[in-house]
């Protein structure tokens, strides 16, 4: 009886799954529209000078950090899923075999690494954005630390799944 109240209860995964789904499928749409009005944006209003090319590549790096997140979002929808609540093994050809997620384990390592792209893409547009300052020096001392704290644990998280 109970186990099979627990076997049921995966389907409540199901409600995280649709609401990565809809936050992904939001931020494409929205980044497709802000790319679409920036393009028309910029044909209509080529940048001049050096300043107006650095805002463009800042306004293109917030639109890439927006589109990581949607595939951050996009990976942790489909990864629940399959792993949750389909019952089909994995296709040799599947998005998550390509991004080598075969538990929840694999996960959490995945997006532990899309999370130091994230802030690597962060500290350019920082850096871009405000030049070299002392404020961008303690950020990216801050996205550093983050950085290798994200690479040591999912070192150490390999290594416990190794023994």
């Amino acid at each position: 009886m109970v186990e099979h109240i627990f076997k049921g209860s995966r389907f409540l995964v199901l409600v995280t799954v649709l609401v990565c789904a809809i936050a992904a499928l939001l931020l494409y749409a929205a980044s497709a529209n802000i790319v679409f009005n920036m393009v028309l944006d910029t044909v209509t209003n080529m940048p001049q000078s050096a300043e107006g090319g650095k805002k463009l590549a800042v306004k293109l790096l917030k639109i890439l950090d927006t589109l990581l997140i949607a595939v951050t979002f996009q990976i942790i929808a489909v990864a629940l899923y399959r792993l949750f609540i389909a019952s089909q093994p994995l296709l040799p050809n599947s998005f998550l075999t390509s991004l080598q997620i075969s538990s929840f384990h694999d996960l959490k390592v995945t997006l532990i690494q899309v999370a130091i792209v994230i802030l690597v893409v962060l500290f350019l547009e920082q850096a871009v954005e405000v030049g070299a300052t002392l404020e961008t020096l303690y950020f990216g001392l801050a996205a550093a630390v983050m950085i290798f704290a994200g690479v040591y644990a999912t070192g150490s998280m390999k290594s416990d799944k190794d023994h």
